[in-house]
């Protein structure tokens, strides 16, 4: 490319409208050696510090091209277009094997958190009225309306659909309810639902295509199973349940399922709750046989069948004997994983390299190995698959895009819950990760057993167990001893996980230590005070269970 060429690109007027011209003509120059041998630019070329992204000089339809209407995509799409660029976001959901679809907004609102969380409530509520009574209520044990707890849910659900589109239209965004893939680097395949196809360009584009349940390649899988696709518009009670799997899809399914009057089995291979605290996770499914939940492990499923009546036959082998065993349920789902949704994009016909182990986007600060190019949400590899997560990152990055600012995201000290029927809320590293990093020697692990204050009057049993057992919530501090005794994980299993977790995630974020902790003065009677008291450490081996209020 001549000078003189550069010079005319560069005095081009750029199709984004709200972009600081910084370019130089170096500048310049890098970005056309960039778009012309992506090869040459590393994944995230970015430095530590953070660049500004550059905004080429060649006129295209869209300043930017958002590829799902999920979380992320969203917010991205709408940040970037206040921030005043042209924005096309396309969206389109693939149907189920059982034929169920949703509507703009993406697994979250649709078949994830949103009806997860009300169907966990639902469960909730149903061991309130064991509590009411102790409380001088007089009510009946009630029963459940399924089809009323549904119909309600997808009714919420359709206004946040409805709510999402006249988002995007406020903010001026174009959006295109078709399915995409990749022409070139900067060209997008539009295609309808009946079949008709359209193209348009970008600038940039952002891949938030996110994933959908796996299916593990058994025979009738497909045919036989339902996922976390379909659980939440399932129009009558699913009946005795197998939910196979050791995910907390699995987990938290079964406890809902369970909690609303159903008999149910959880199907699981290997260890449970892979990646979380492994104490945790003991604890989490040990309550759950408890009350209720049957949990098979070592086995996995060979075969599915359907049944004359329309139930569900499963032959599975016992891992340890090779014993093969077969079962009638009324409904299976599967929870054995997500795969990204990246197998229709057609990548390679822009250059952008996928991981060959899981098929997802190797993405530093968010960028592909194609630098106009990026990747946000649950299809970015090694990630945490979690919406807020998806959120931040997408306007952190449209920011950078549109706004000239320099601001990355931290994925470090990112809070979850899982909502079982004890929840579990953490945030920072498991003890086991902590150990393996840091060593046995140089980490403290403080603990304490707890019965909530509310509990305390229920003394119904079912089964010979307690509605509501003694000291059965539990806490866990990780500090690291060298550093000042820095709280480096906490982790907490009980009512309102997400809601006490979420506060100590900020005091993490700012880097506070266990003598922060001890000097913050607690409000009583609350959980959440006991993180404020904790004393007891592990290796002592002293008792930890609370004694009084």
């Amino acid at each position: 490319l001549s000078q003189k060429h550069l010079a005319e690109q560069q005095n081009k007027p750029t199709s984004v409208r709200r972009v600081r011209d910084t370019r130089k003509m170096a500048g310049c120059t890098t970005f056309m050696s960039r778009l012309c041998n992506p090869s040459r630019v590393p994944r995230g070329s970015d430095d530590e510090e953070g660049v500004q992204i550059e905004n080429g000089p060649h006129e295209y339809q869209y300043d930017l091209i958002v590829i799902g209407g999920g979380s992320g995509g969203l917010a991205a799409s709408k940040e970037a277009a206040k921030l005043g660029a042209k924005v096309a976001c396309l969206d389109f959901v693939v149907p189920s094997p059982q034929g169920t679809t949703w509507g703009l907004g993406g697994t979250c609102v649709n078949v994830g958190c949103i009806p997860k969380k009300l169907m966990h409530q639902a469960g909730i509520l149903g061991e309130s009225f064991s509590d009411a009574k102790a409380f001088g209520w007089k009510v009946d044990a009630g029963k459940h309306d399924w089809e009323k707890m549904v119909t309600n849910i997808q009714d919420y659900i359709g206004s946040l659909n409805w709510g999402y589109r006249t988002g995007l239209r406020e903010a001026k965004v174009d959006y295109l309810n078709a399915k995409a893939s990749f022409k070139d680097a900067h060209t997008i395949l539009c295609t309808k639902k009946n079949g008709q196809t359209s193209e348009i360009t970008g600038n940039k584009i952002i891949i938030a295509v996110g994933g959908r349940p796996s299916y593990p390649g058994v025979e009738g899988d497909k045919e036989c199973c339902i996922t976390s696709d379909d659980i939440f518009s399932l129009p009558k009670s699913p009946g005795k349940t197998l939910c196979i799997g050791a995910s907390y899809i699995s987990l938290e399914t079964a406890g809902f399922v369970t909690a609303l009057g159903n008999d149910v089995t959880v199907m699981a291979r290997s260890v449970f709750l892979r990646g979380f605290d492994g104490e945790m996770a003991e604890k989490i499914v040990s309550y759950m046989e408890r009350h209720g939940t049957k949990m098979l492990r070592g086995a996995s499923p060979t075969k599915f069948e359907k049944t004359a009546d329309g139930k569900v036959k499963v032959t599975y082998k016992l891992t340890e004997t090779d014993t093969v065993v077969e079962e009638v349920f009324d409904t299976v789902m599967l929870a054995v994983g997500r795969t990204a949704c990246t197998k229709d994009l057609n990548v390679e016909a822009a250059g952008v390299v996928l991981n060959p182990k899981s098929g997802k986007l190797d993405a530093l600060s968010e960028q592909t190995n194609v630098p106009h190019i990026f990747a946000i949400g649950d299809v970015l590899h090694q990630r945490q698959e979690l919406t807020p997560v998806a959120i931040q990152a997408g306007v952190l990055l449209a920011r950078r895009m549109f706004d000239g600012s320099k601001k990355k995201m931290d994925y470090t000290n990112v809070p979850t819950t899982v909502f079982t029927p004890l929840e579990y809320g953490t945030v920072g590293m498991t003890e086991e990760e902590a150990v393996a990093k840091y060593g046995e020697e140089n980490v403290e692990v403080y603990v304490s057993y707890m019965k909530p204050l509310e509990w305390t009057l229920n003394k119904e049993e079912h089964n010979g167990v307690m509605h509501r057992e003694d000291n059965v919530c539990y806490f866990k501090l990780i500090s690291l001893l060298n550093e000042n005794e820095r709280v480096i994980g906490l982790h907490y299993l009980g009512p309102n996980a997400g809601e006490i977790i979420q506060g100590f995630a900020v005091a993490m974020k700012a880097g506070a230590t266990k003598a922060h902790f001890d000097d913050t003065v607690g409000i009583h009677p609350v959980i959440a005070e006991e993180f404020t008291i904790l004393s007891i450490t592990k290796r002592s081996g002293q008792d930890a269970n609370k004694k009084g209020c």
